[in-house]
């Protein structure tokens, strides 16, 4: 029997939309704009993409003097921008997603998501205390002390990305440890087929939800596992990317979301992610929208190993060397591990010297090749995702 995390979660369409449109409107006061007769006419509001944010916060700093308040704790992503967070009762609304994956009193939480600077560990935090569950605040790195926490403590959850679980499990395996991971709540990175097969032939139920942050929790898998199904505190809509415009039902475009939260509405945000409509309601007696979850990016921007990286990032890193004429990202897979090789145009021969830099402007750790000059493709493409989603 499904257990809900309150009425939202299965309240009629017409309940729904009346709703939204009240805390919409009191969203919009906030910014100092008119009411809106339906919801429809939210389309004709302008989009507010990240670079504009960016731009705001650099203006007017920290939040680019949108209508912030009760704010706990200020969180920086890569840009720079800043987000601020709240730590009243479910703040981010995690605790859907963590209630839809059976997470609850009793349960004691890894949660592998950073702490530091980005808010990806205490927006799962937040979303534990919500439903009742003990954390145990791991963070990332050092896995022998995280499988050797994990048995002591008698962890019964994980969350963080897809990939790092799988880490834990086969060093605790190394070390002759036995662990109690029943439930996995992940985001950050893709949830590959093979992999949610691999966890629950060890009989670990792993579900994954769509959550920025910016916006917190978009939206999130039951297990009914028949796509993605839209939070009831925020508003999402699919448009045509580059324009704003709403794309018919099923069509793939960019999502851009409204986010209802009194403490930091962003109205119509884009998030340069590609996802569509699924039609229907899921199977699980949850009424809301759902999505097919990601299929994409707008941009080149693409997430590794968790983070983002941005084009205007490989930009910065050509600019940091003059012997360097281009240089591509491309993102793969090793096993079920993100990968990231660094293919940089340039006649020298020394690819270790450019291994710090990528590592400071790229955030993250990869392989460097050396290609001569001209052996790039001309075609515009930076970042190469060559991870396949089948």
């Amino acid at each position: 029997m499904t257990t809900y995390y309150d009425d939202l979660e299965t309240r009629s369409a017409d309940a729904r939309a009346a709703a939204q449109l009240e805390a919409l409107n009191a969203r919009l006061a906030q910014h100092g704009l008119g009411a809106l007769d339906d919801l429809a006419a939210l389309a004709d509001l302008p989009v507010l993409r990240k670079s504009e944010l960016s731009a705001r916060q650099a203006e007017t700093p920290p939040f680019g003097g949108l209508p912030v308040q009760n704010v706990a704790h200020v969180f920086q992503s890569p840009g720079p921008i800043y987000e601020p967070g709240g730590i009243s009762h479910d703040w981010w609304r995690l605790g859907r997603f963590l209630n839809a994956c059976g997470i609850g009193p009793g349960d004691i939480v890894q949660n592998c998501f950073g702490y530091h600077l980005t808010p990806a560990g205490m927006i799962f935090e937040n979303g534990a205390r919500a439903v009742g569950a003990k954390v145990l605040p791991a963070g990332t790195g050092q896995t022998e002390l995280q499988a050797r926490a994990a048995s002591d403590v008698g962890v019964t959850a994980y969350a963080g990305t897809p990939d790092y679980l799988k880490i834990i499990l086969e060093k605790a395996d190394e070390m002759g440890l036995s662990l109690g991971i029943a439930r996995a709540a992940v985001s950050g990175g893709a949830l590959f087929p093979t992999l949610r097969s691999w966890y629950a032939d060890r009989g670990i139920s792993c579900l994954q939800c769509y959550a920025t942050a910016d916006l917190g929790n978009i939206a999130y898998e039951s297990p009914a596992m028949e796509g993605m199904i839209v939070d009831e505190g925020v508003i999402v809509e699919i448009v045509t990317p580059g324009t704003g415009d709403p794309v018919p039902e099923g069509e793939v475009g960019e999502v851009v979301v409204t986010a209802l939260n009194p403490d930091y509405p962003l109205i119509r945000f884009a998030t340069g992610d590609l996802s569509a409509v699924l039609p229907g309601v899921s199977p699980c007696g949850r009424s809301n929208m759902r999505i097919k979850g990601w299929m994409g990016r707008a941009d080149q921007t693409t997430k590794i190993k968790g983070m983002f990286v941005r084009p205007e990032q490989v930009a910065q890193l050509v600019a940091r060397h003059p012997e360097i004429a281009r240089a591509r990202v491309i993102a793969g897979r090793a096993g079920e591990a993100d990968t990231m090789t660094v293919r940089i145009e340039t006649e020298a021969q020394d690819a270790s010297a450019y291994e710090a830099s990528v590592a400071e402007v790229l955030k993250l750790r990869g392989t460097v090749e050396i290609v001569a000059p001209g052996e790039l493709p001309r075609d515009g493409v930076v970042i190469e995702d060559t991870r396949s989603y089948d």
